[in-house]
């Protein structure tokens, strides 16, 4: 249920309150807020506060039955878009900006294996949201009326098999068409029809099966791309016609490659888990080609993304357990921290690892610096790390300085789900509950 602004909610030891402010003003409405905002982990906002340290951001308001799931929420139209799971099906949520509840509506059965929820994010565009289902199900609802415009099950209408952990793909539109990665071995990656859910062409990739990444486009090279990473390779496909341009051979333990890739200024990073690392390529021949630019096996960031602040990559490691500066030309390590610890005032926080991903039963556990998931916004870098904290750190190649820090204590299960930035509001969602906090100046 949605709790009064004016009831005091103790969030942590350390005593933050839930304190009743005005209602948020809608001064970015038209934004449109998807995977990782613009699937680079950048926000596009200014004043936000710099230092958590003497004035921690405020708990706004917080919606605590979502069900199950690890989805994010988007934003269109002044309004938020969420997706959880209750008795094995799945529902979306609409939000206003202040939390009132404004809409929800069942759409089908949900992933319930292991790691039980939602998944892939909503992707809004036009009147209309698109998401892929853990069953690999695609859909498109009206924005307003919650209204089913069309639907298809993506296994089974192009001979794919689900993957171990359920489809985890945000939808990408170009254009007229949404891009999908049903991953059979002849209808690999697919552009639908955004208005009529109807086949606009099928790319046979590489014939390799999914991999948990959501796609993104390239449209300053002479071809339009679409570049998605699948089990074993990273492809460049032509937007328009679903040729494969190129191919990169990539390929880790699980098979994982949940980051969507990053572009800028020709070259294209990709990184992933399990001790391959991250890649830069260059684009070449008008985009038509690549070359392999740099390798950095340290930066092994599995699901939490990375992001670009000027020539500097920012981000955790996996397996390596540190926090990273990489320059985006050389691949060069500028720095490395060692991973962050919960402060004993804000109390201790419970991390577990497990080698048993099909599943999720704990093989082990003990204390081990964190990793996490990583976005940027005015020059800082907004943390939530797998131990349950958001931290505030300044985006420089001088080091790592933290300028303030609070425990997520609201919700279930794991801290994996990636927070947004929308009209000074840090937007953090941990299994049944999605959190507001204000992070204007």
């Amino acid at each position: 249920m949605k709790k009064s602004l004016t009831l005091l909610l103790i969030i942590s030891a350390a005593g933050l309150l839930a304190c009743g402010n005005n209602p948020i003003q809608n001064k970015t409405k038209g934004t449109i807020i998807q995977w990782r905002g613009d699937r680079t982990g950048i926000f596009h906002e200014t004043g936000l506060k710099t230092s958590w340290h003497e004035n921690q951001p405020q708990l706004l308001w917080y919606f605590d039955e979502l069900g199950e799931g690890h989805s994010s929420p988007a934003i269109a139209n002044g309004r938020i878009f969420v997706k959880g799971k209750t008795d094995g099906i799945g529902s979306i949520f609409v939000f206003d900006l202040n939390g009132n509840l404004l809409n929800q509506r069942e759409y089908g059965a949900e992933w319930n294996r292991n790691f039980h929820g939602t998944r892939g994010t909503i992707t809004p565009s036009g009147n209309y949201i698109y998401f892929i289902s853990g069953e690999g199900v695609i859909y498109c609802f009206d924005q307003r009326s919650l209204r089913l415009i069309w639907f298809k099950n993506l296994l089974e209408e192009f001979d794919a098999p689900n993957i171990v952990w359920g489809i985890t793909e945000s939808p990408l539109i170009v254009g007229d068409k949404v891009i999908a990665t049903p991953g059979g071995r002849e209808h690999n990656v697919v552009a639908l029809n955004k208005h009529t859910g109807e086949l606009v062409w099928s790319s046979p990739g590489m014939g390799c099966w999914a991999a948990y990444c959501s796609p993104m486009f390239i449209d300053s090279q002479e071809v339009p791309i679409i570049v998605q990473m699948t089990g074993a390779y990273t492809i460049g496909i032509h937007a328009d016609t679903g040729e494969v341009l190129w191919s990169h051979f990539k390929i880790n333990r699980y098979p994982l490659h949940a980051n969507t890739p990053l572009y800028h200024n020709g070259m294209l990073l990709l990184t992933t888990g399990a001790s391959t690392g991250s890649t830069m390529l260059r684009l070449i021949d008008g985009g038509r080609a690549i070359e392999e630019v740099w390798r950095n096996e340290l930066l092994d960031n599995r699901m939490g993304g990375v992001v670009r602040v000027g020539n500097y990559i920012y981000g955790s490691g996996h397996w390596n357990r540190y926090w990273f500066c990489i320059n985006w030309y050389t691949g060069e390590t500028v720095w490395q921290k060692s991973g962050l610890i919960m402060p004993a005032e804000l109390g201790s926080v419970e991390w577990w690892l497990s080698d048993e991903w099909d599943t999720g039963e704990i093989r082990w556990q003990e204390e081990m610096p964190s990793m996490g998931i990583t976005i940027s916004a005015d020059g800082m870098l907004f943390i939530y790390s797998d131990r349950g904290e958001m931290v505030l750190a300044r985006a420089s190649p001088l080091g790592f300085n933290i300028a303030g820090r609070f425990p997520i204590t609201l919700g279930t299960d794991q801290h994996i789900s990636h927070p947004i930035i929308y009209n000074g509001m840090l937007l953090v969602r941990r299994g049944n509950t999605i959190m507001a906090f204000d992070v204007k100046k």
